[in-house]
């Protein structure tokens, strides 16, 4: 009978985040409002070419939404720890949803204006600054603590999904039906994200204080003194400074030289098949020390770009990129999962949207610098060093104790439970 029992809490945790409903309602409201978000940059990028066969307006039109992000960052975090998430996030993705709408609504009219989309994009890039920090804090408010990784790669998966399935999708669906249409459905999947998100439970961590900026200060010193928190931010930071411009601005024509056009599309689907099959696998895996385990794996993210620097063709190239998505995937589980088993609720989201600051600030750095250092390296050379730093930069924070021993919540519970697998 002991036996049994235990068979049945080993079941019953399978399925453990999707048996509460609140989460599933989250889970599904992310889907859809993923899979919208996914399409979105491919249909605006052609929206804005087809109507002005101008990239400097389609420059304009993407640091529109990209500079506001971060100006705001900081304050949608304070924001979230102010106030109920549940509330931020329905009015962030309503709000989503009558920007984009808007947007679509000028297409397909035929009403082109770069003043008019650059405003909408603005406007965008604001709301999502509430949203990102929002998101990441309100999962521990649906599930328990010990069940929070196996959220995470259920959520890792669908989002992986939604980045190597929505861009395809919207490309076909500008070919067949225009850039309008393809724009209003990334609109109504922030309605009925809205519409999922408004059944969650309100939360009741909402407190009085006494301004934003305070906020602010009180998450930067949790944030700086957290000692196992920031060297994991600060290498999130510098891995998103070598690798996101190189690996897509060097990629495509380094991977040409090697082989041909083709293989960089066979290299970003085996890259993409690994990100999916890593949030099957962090779903039933449990390790003691897992953001310690995230960070390991992390470095085999730095692959593709070692690959590219030495010149290995397409056979090894893919096999890199496989593998570099599994590393990449099984550290951004390992890293949520981390925050939100250890960081007071009160307090998460600010300490969320430091950490998203810091990466993607990078972003735009790394791209910046990736000609001007090509130039002088050479591309492959570039590759190569982005690679290794990248591997150190995952491996650095290793040297903290603090890193190294930080427990995970579900092994502890599964260890005095004695369901240790």
């Amino acid at each position: 009978m002991v036996r049994a029992r235990l068979m049945i809490r080993r079941l019953a945790g399978v399925s453990a985040p999707l048996n509460r409903p609140a989460f599933r309602w989250f889970f599904t409201g992310q889907t859809v409002s993923l899979l919208g978000s996914s399409m979105a940059p491919v249909a605006i990028t052609f929206a804005v070419l087809d109507a002005s066969n101008s990239t400097t307006q389609l420059g304009v039109v993407l640091v529109a939404r990209m500079a506001p992000m971060l100006v705001f960052l900081l304050i949608g975090g304070a924001t979230a720890d102010r106030f109920s998430r549940r509330t931020v996030l329905v009015l962030s993705n309503a709000g989503s949803a009558l920007t984009q709408g808007a947007v679509a609504a000028i297409l397909l009219t035929g009403h082109y204006s770069l003043a008019a989309v650059s405003v909408l994009e603005l406007l965008n890039g604001v709301l999502t600054a509430f949203t990102r920090p929002a998101l990441r804090g309100v999962l521990p408010e649906l599930v328990e603590k010990t069940h929070i990784r196996q959220a995470n790669s259920l959520l890792g998966t669908v989002r992986n999904a939604a980045k190597v399935f929505g861009p395809s999708v919207s490309g076909l669906l500008v070919v067949a039906v225009g850039s309008g249409p393809a724009i209003a459905a990334d609109a109504a999947s922030f309605l009925v994200a809205a519409i999922c998100l408004a059944r969650l439970p309100l939360s009741g961590h909402v407190a009085a204080r006494k301004n934003v900026l305070r906020d602010i200060h009180d998450g930067w010193n949790q944030f700086r003194t957290t000692p196992w928190l920031w060297p994991v931010a600060v290498a999130f930071c510098l891995v998103n400074l070598v690798q996101t411009g190189t690996w897509q601005i060097l990629g495509p024509e380094l991977t040409r030289q090697l082989s041909d056009t083709q293989t960089w599309g066979f290299v970003l689907s085996v890259r993409g098949l690994g990100l999916l099959l890593t949030g099957v696998v962090m779903y039933r895996l449990v390790v003691r020390r897992l953001l310690r385990f995230g960070l390991s794996a992390g470095v085999l993210g730095a692959l593709p770009l070692t690959a590219l620097g030495l010149h290995l063709h397409a056979p090894w190239l893919m096999t890199a990129a496989f593998v570099g998505g599994l590393g990449s995937s099984a550290l951004g589980i390992a890293w949520d999962t981390s925050l939100q088993e250890h960081v007071p609720t009160q307090s998460l989201s600010r300490v969320s949207s430091l950490d998203d600051l810091l990466s993607y600030i990078a972003i735009p750095v790394g791209q910046l610098l990736v000609g001007p250092l090509s130039a002088v390296l050479g591309g492959f050379h570039l590759a190569l060093v982005a690679g290794l730093v990248y591997a150190l930069a995952a491996l650095a924070p290793l040297a903290s104790p603090a890193v190294r021993r930080l427990p995970h919540r579900a092994a502890d519970a599964r260890r005095t439970t004695g369901l240790r697998s």
